[in-house]
């Protein structure tokens, strides 16, 4: 890491701050309580009877809906420094929606997600990390009228425990959900079986790289879904390695974060993809850390992640307040405050193996097929992180995009390259970093498969149906390649970027350079021509992209073809595309400047 400069936190004081933020955590939860009383189903003829209706128009039983809401309405009856503190007419609703949730459990101890994973183990366990908490919330407080909800949950999370025992899971973050609950549970139902169980899940060994990053690259969703699952694991089990774990990825986490606050999430391997998302939701974990570990980065960052909280948009195992209330030990407000970084270059996963862990995959036997689950066979790509106070830079292989730029507002989502040689995006399958220069490259392969063998094929020909000849035994004929590669290279004074763009001397191979903006700029040029569904062609000299003066520029274009898209490159909505049309072979580069108000265009 090369670290050139640091930024430091609110000059206010630390025990003022931690103040200041849990007050605003329980004037969030207090509104948010009042919004979802008036959700809550009230027909006793409705099989949601007590349950809270949310986004899809009925109630559910999972970790981001009725349990949610649940865990703020039992903070606010409990804590006397919110107006709902010890309210009969919020302690009837908690009442009623207790009972929706043994209403809605299956006979076998599960709950549904609803939007997929019906009768599931994983989400199961996502609502008992939650209402363990929420048990032990209501169980602790002097407060005899809260018993027989206490009981109720206390009644639901005893039902699970065979779920919780016997069931599996789907993603590489499940595991650790479940053996979440299944700690949580043992503090309340002491049976060895449910450690025994989570010691199944934990031999399989972590899925974290040296330098913190998890399986499936979240850093939007996954990511705190793990760490919180495994601080509490770890706690309970007196694991320090999976502690370990948690601190090496919010360690990580400082360097993927954009000057607004917004999360990196350009790489993920989940649905937080490309998609918008803060700190937030890192909130409890980094607050229980800093208070384990005594660490001032840590407080620093439970500080910078709070000041993103706007809702409780959180799932039941990861309510801010809650974790607050249940775990009032964690008292960071004498922790010291560490400054944060704003000035950075930092290479994530460079020594990872990853090439050597992708050569292994022919001898484990699974024929690259697991049901109801991906892979992840981008896990341990490297990772260039780049922050020069407002410019924020992302450079990666093994993704649709392997470059992104932040300058101040102006948002260059990415740039990607579709060929037709293998139709779609090319995804990089490696990359070196010598300076401030960064080489990206893969060679493309595509051939021909010769006839089967005839001793090798089925006996029976009748019908010869395609799906049932061994294609496996086919022979490659006539192999072609095609090298391609991109430089990256930071120019002086951190105002300019080069991109360039080449491929081997094969001919006539189409080709699509994609640069990536916002919606909320404005782009203009000399030679640029506008297509369909915000879409642009930028056939030559410069362009700029403009949100409120500040401004890229990029020169310059091409239109060596007039295909509107190569094959199989898909354009999600939501984002202006400029498009640089190539035919190989070819040699391009691109210079992107970043101007701003005081820059003359």
């Amino acid at each position: 890491m090369i670290d050139k400069g640091e930024i430091s936190v609110s000059k206010k004081d630390k025990v003022t701050q931690v103040d200041a933020t849990y007050h605003r955590l329980v004037t969030l939860n207090d509104e948010l309580t009042e919004a979802t009383l008036l959700n809550q189903i009230l027909d006793p003829l409705s099989k949601y009877y007590g349950g809270i209706q949310d986004e899809t128009g009925i109630a559910r039983a999972n970790h981001m809906s009725t349990p949610r809401m649940i865990a703020g309405w039992a903070c606010a009856l409990v804590n006397p420094d919110s107006r709902y503190y010890h309210d009969p007419y919020l302690l009837g609703a908690l009442d009623k929606a207790a009972a929706f949730m043994l209403n809605r459990q299956h006979a076998d101890g599960t709950i549904s997600l609803g939007s997929t994973n019906y009768n599931s183990p994983p989400d199961t366990a996502f609502v008992v990390g939650g209402v363990t908490q929420i048990y032990q919330l209501l169980n602790r407080h002097d407060w005899a009228e809260a018993a027989p909800v206490a009981a109720k949950l206390g009644l639901f999370l005893e039902r699970t425990i065979p779920a919780m025992l016997t069931g599996g899971c789907h993603t590489p973050n499940h595991r650790w959900v479940i053996t979440a609950a299944l700690c949580l549970l043992h503090e309340i139902f002491p049976l060895q079986e449910l450690l025994e169980r989570a010691e199944d899940w934990l031999a399989e060994g972590l899925d974290i790289t040296a330098d913190g990053e998890w399986t499936e690259r979240s850093n939007g969703i996954y990511n705190a879904v793990s760490d919180i699952a495994l601080f509490h694991t770890g706690r309970l089990m007196n694991r320090p390695e999976l502690m370990e774990a948690v601190r090496r990825n919010l360690r990580m986490m400082m360097y993927l974060i954009h000057p607004s606050g917004e999360v990196v999430t350009d790489y993920s391997g989940r649905q937080d993809f490309g998609q918008t998302f803060t700190m937030a939701n890192y909130f409890p974990v980094y607050r229980l850390m800093a208070a384990h570990d005594k660490d001032p980065v840590f407080a620093a960052m439970a500080d910078y992640a709070a000041s993103f909280l706007t809702g409780f948009h959180e799932g039941v195992n990861n309510h801010p307040l809650m974790s607050v209330l249940v775990y009032p030990e964690a008292d960071i407000s004498q922790l010291e405050r560490a400054p944060l970084l704003d000035r950075y270059v930092k290479v994530l996963n460079a020594q990872h193996p990853i090439k050597e862990h992708l050569e292994q995959i022919g001898e484990v036997g699974h024929n690259m097929k697991i049901e109801h689950s991906s892979m992840h066979l981008a896990y341990g790509a490297p990772v260039v992180r780049i922050r020069e106070l407002e410019q924020s830079v992302t450079i990666m292989p093994l993704t649709p995009s392997f470059f992104s730029l932040r300058h101040g507002k102006a948002r260059l989502l990415g740039i990607k390259l579709a060929t037709s040689f293998s139709p779609g995006i090319v995804k990089f399958d490696h990359l070196t970093a010598n300076e401030s220069v960064y080489t990206l490259g893969t060679v493309l392969e595509k051939g021909y498969n010769g006839p089967i063998p005839r001793h090798l094929l089925p006996e029976s020909k009748e019908g010869s149906p395609w799906y049932l000849l061994p294609h496996q035994h086919r022979a490659m004929t006539h192999l072609q390649k095609l090298a391609l590669q991109v430089e990256i290279t930071a120019g002086a004074a951190d105002s300019e970027w080069t991109i360039r763009v080449k491929s081997d001397e094969r001919e006539d191979v189409f080709a699509q350079l994609t640069f990536i903006f916002g919606n909320e700029g404005r782009l203009s040029g000399d030679d640029i021509i506008k297509g369909e569904d915000g879409k642009y062609f930028f056939k030559s000299g410069s362009m700029q992209y403009d949100v409120d003066g500040d401004v890229l520029e990029i020169t310059s274009g091409a239109y060596e073809h007039l295909l509107p898209m190569v094959r199989e490159d898909q354009h999600p909505s939501g984002c202006q595309y400029v498009h640089v049309n190539l035919v190989t072979p070819y040699d391009r580069t691109f210079k992107i400047r970043l101007l701003s108000k005081g820059n003359s265009l």
